[in-house]
């Protein structure tokens, strides 16, 4: 049997590290939706998380599994926004140093939370390659421990305890949606819904414009991310070699979206359900109310993740 980067037994752990840190988000439905989807939609609404998103699930459980020496060293990221909102909030509660590198282009709403959390916020090129040659400075430069947005095993173990939360709320579910970005949240909810639940479906939502996770199942082997194009900017990462297997074999499919459909879905969720999502959680509803999910058999009761709310108000997408 496959060993991966944490079990179920990992999460039921950080569950308990999360106890009184991180919310307990609610499970919202919307009779407008499910009639869209053509069946029961139940939306696990991590948008309402400390941070505004499920990241802070993760970050949180490596922040506080540090040793105190490692803590005393401060911490260190790179992140497009939410992942660096959720170690800043992080590493304040537990009184220790953040340092994160940002891509220039973040939006403005993610940097200024993340200064205000009292993280130290560098900046760096958008691309992947430019934002890890940064971390490495920043690295040098402070000593800090560095945190892996995705691609670690505390992290990973963390984001998996909203699949806890959401099976605990509505065990009978039949399938849950998840978006994919690095991976790290739809690793972890696999690895806890199909301990779980045997026969669950796991599927992912991607954007067409960042679709590596989609060719990697279809190639069976890790595909890295190229020139990603969509306005979903929290799942423009490659997926990770701890976050990879995972996928491989216990993710069933990835569903791809178009960005007409994610702006769409995205106004849908707040017009007719009141959820004020970002676009890389609408990439989630807009693959369950798309025509080709709407066709597949056998999924009464569908669980979906809403990754994040972190909207910037100034540059809204319609």
């Amino acid at each position: 049997m496959t060993r991966y980067a944490a079990d179920l037994a990992d999460i039921r752990a950080a569950a308990d590290r999360l106890a009184g840190r991180a919310h307990r988000t609610p499970v919202a439905t919307c009779e407008s939706l499910d009639a869209r989807a053509g069946r029961r939609l139940f939306f696990k609404c991590d948008h309402l998380q400390k941070g505004g998103s499920f990241k802070f699930r993760g970050a949180c459980n490596a922040v506080m599994k540090l040793s105190d020496a490692e803590a005393a060293r401060g911490v260190a990221t790179h992140s497009s926004g939410n992942f660096a909102q959720a170690v800043a909030i992080a590493a304040r509660a537990r009184g220790i140093a953040a340092h994160v590198v940002m891509p220039a282009n973040a939006p403005a709403v993610k940097r200024r939370a993340v200064e205000e959390y009292g993280a130290r916020v560098s900046a760096s090129e958008p691309a992947v390659t430019a934002r890890e040659a940064r971390l490495a400075e920043v690295l040098a430069e402070t000593g800090a421990t560095p945190l892996h947005p995705y691609d670690h095993a505390d992290v990973i173990a963390g984001q998996g305890t909203a699949a806890l939360e959401l099976l605990a709320d509505v065990p009978d579910l039949d399938a849950i949606v998840v978006p994919v970005g690095g991976g790290g949240l739809i690793a972890g909810c696999a690895i806890a819904a199909t301990a779980l639940r045997p026969g669950i479906r796991v599927i992912g939502a991607e954007p067409l414009g960042a679709d590596d996770a989609a060719r990697s199942k279809r190639s069976g082997t890790l595909v890295p991310q190229t020139a990603p194009d969509t306005i979903a900017d929290g799942l423009v990462t490659s997926l990770g070699a701890l976050t990879w297997p995972v996928i491989r074999d216990r993710v069933d499919e990835i569903v791809t979206v178009g960005e007409d459909e994610i702006v769409a879905a995205m106004r849908l969720a707040w017009e007719r359900a009141k959820l004020l999502i970002e676009p890389s959680a609408a990439v989630a509803v807009a693959a369950v109310v798309s025509e080709g999910f709407r066709a597949k058999p056998g999924l009464g009761r569908v669980g979906v993740l809403l990754s994040g709310g972190n909207v910037d108000l100034d540059r809204l997408p319609w």
